[in-house]
């Protein structure tokens, strides 16, 4: 269920209504991905206030008996060129570095680690009984999409992500405004110091956050900028060159058929000296099948007739 009349957009518990209107998309100013701004017309629509938490999501797999992309056996029909030690139930976890790396290499950070999943977001040992108020983590689009039918809501295109970030302000850097800081106050969960190896934490978080940790923007909106990246249901469309420059990439498997999909709003792993896409604008093209440890999403009800597609 991706829709519902139009009444109902005016209450909903734990969502918050976005006017809708028409904005400035993406930006000419940062990663060639984000460009050509354009004008954009979003209709009004409800979105969750913060990222779907643990909690929530535990509530869905009891409900359901639902089971994870990460959680299930990668298929070898699927995954022709994988190693067959590698097609075992697991995700892609941030490991940090020693030291400093050469950034042009993903795969010096990120661990394919067997069983890990969102009921165990670091692998194997590691629960979310001490973390039920961060967002869920590990789950594919898939995944995403099940919950959000479950739940009678849908993911938000990414016109309407970008436009609840925003909050109003038209065309600011940040969802804030133009400064990262104002006033020395952290507003999002993102990496401070060199990455991938030094994270001083100066924002209190050395990884995922509860929900509204930070404050909320305009529209009441929680956490739409870093703690995790949130999926949309756009097909992620781009010059061949942006979609190469895979900053947040996971490790193998690759996703079968090499479907990209839209992630917006950066994560606790974004930071200064690498992948400052904790901006309304940034966007990042991600594995439909990919399940990671910065991963996560929020759902929308929208009015019947609407969009928010560019």
């Amino acid at each position: 269920m991706d829709e519902t009349s139009a009444p109902e957009l005016e209450q909903m518990e734990g969502m918050r209504r976005v006017p809708g209107g028409v904005f400035r998309m993406g930006s000419d100013s940062h990663y060639p991905e984000e460009a050509p701004s354009r004008l954009v017309t979003v209709e009004p629509f409800l979105m969750d206030e913060t990222p779907v938490t643990n909690a929530m999501f535990r509530r869905f797999v009891e409900a359901t008996g639902y089971v994870t992309v990460a959680e299930r056996t990668p298929s070898q029909r699927d995954y022709p060129d994988a190693d067959p030690e590698m097609l075992k139930p697991g995700s892609a976890v941030f490991t940090p570095t020693k030291g400093p790396v050469d950034l042009r290499d993903h795969y010096l950070w990120w661990r394919y680690i067997f069983g890990a999943c969102w009921r165990a977001p670091a692998g194997p040992g590691s629960s979310i009984e001490w973390i039920e108020d961060h967002p869920v983590v590990h789950v594919a689009l898939e995944d995403a999409l099940a919950y959000a039918n479950w739940a009678g809501k849908a993911l938000p295109t990414e016109a309407e992500w970008e436009f609840a970030a925003r909050g109003g302000l038209e065309a600011a850097t940040y969802a804030w405004g133009e400064s990262l800081n104002p006033d020395g106050t952290f507003m999002a969960n993102y990496w401070q110091g060199r990455f991938p190896w030094e994270n001083l934490g100066l924002d209190g978080y050395a990884r995922t956050s509860p929900v509204g940790a930070f404050p909320p923007n305009p529209y009441g909106l929680y956490d739409l900028i870093g703690n995790v990246w949130e999926w949309t249901c756009d097909v992620f469309r781009a010059h061949a060159e942006a979609a190469a420059h895979a900053c947040c990439a996971p490790a193998e498997p690759a996703a079968p058929g090499g479907r990209l999909h839209v992630i917006k709003g950066g994560s606790h792993l974004c930071a200064e000296n690498y992948c400052s896409r904790y901006r309304p604008a940034a966007r990042h093209a991600e594995p439909v099948d990919s399940s990671t440890s910065h991963l996560g999403f929020r759902c929308v009800i929208r009015a019947a007739g609407s969009g928010g597609r560019d």
